[in-house]
């Protein structure tokens, strides 16, 4: 493991960034076919686009699982045949998923691994016994052709995106619009105001002007939060990666 580095592991934050900006251009080049009305051939450009996605997520991953490794370092050096169980997960998804990416530093590291802990425990963690591979880097390995709905989901963001006038067969369009309106808030048009509401309304304004005028004038007493350590950034870090 003296052989692996955080400098090598930064190489998957590059990689990612220079697929990200890749992804980006092609996006850019399905609107202009959109907008030509190249659907077929913009369609299948957006199944290429879910690919690229999913294995920069994948890629993003593997960097947390790398950063863990680094960081318990003390850990992943003991004498053992059996990684502890927690660094486990992160090298049975190291071993497993490496060869799916094209980063020769990240091949390295698993070539160490399975130095390390044998070819049986390789074996193994190649067929997933025990789903020691975490679940989401296995589903990220699974890529089959994506469906038409989350084709014309993809196609409906980038036409947004661009400002291209395109509506798709299954009316995510008018789906994105509705998920637009719930999030701004709800608010109730004017013609469909009611003197209640209206007093309703009017009521609260000065219930709200008070409680703003008391937060301001009582300052919260509480003080900030501690800076959090490595450990504690790492796990919040996989904790939001896990929630997409």
């Amino acid at each position: 493991m003296s052989l692996w580095n955080a400098a090598k592991a930064k190489r998957l934050r590059t990689l990612q960034q220079k697929k990200e900006a890749q992804a980006k251009a092609a996006r850019r080049d399905i609107a202009t076919l959109l907008e030509r009305g190249k659907l077929e051939t913009a369609r299948i450009k957006v199944e290429s686009i879910i690919h690229e996605d999913i294995h920069i997520e994948l890629l993003e991953l593997l960097e947390l699982y790398c950063e863990l490794l680094l960081a318990r370092f003390g850990v992943l050096d003991q004498n053992v045949r059996v990684p502890d169980p927690g660094i486990s997960e992160g090298v049975c998804s190291i071993i497993r998923a490496a060869p799916s990416t094209e980063l020769k530093e990240l091949h390295t590291l698993r070539d160490i691994l399975m130095h390390k802990y044998g070819r049986e425990f390789s074996a193994g963690v190649m067929e997933n016994k025990d789903d020691c591979v975490a679940e989401r880097v296995m589903r990220k390995l699974d890529l089959g052709t994506p469906s038409e709905e989350l084709v014309d989901g993809y196609l409906s963001e980038i036409a947004r995106a661009y400002g291209v006038p395109w509506t798709s067969p299954g009316g995510n369009n008018e789906k994105s619009q509705a998920t637009e309106e719930r999030e701004a808030g709800s608010q109730i048009p004017e013609e469909e105001k009611t003197p209640e509401n209206e007093k309703q309304t009017k009521s609260e304004e000065p219930k709200n002007s008070k409680q703003g005028a008391s937060s301001s004038a009582q300052p919260d007493p509480s003080p900030p939060p501690p800076p959090l350590d490595d450990f504690e950034a790492l796990s919040q870090r996989f904790a939001a990666l896990k929630k997409r």
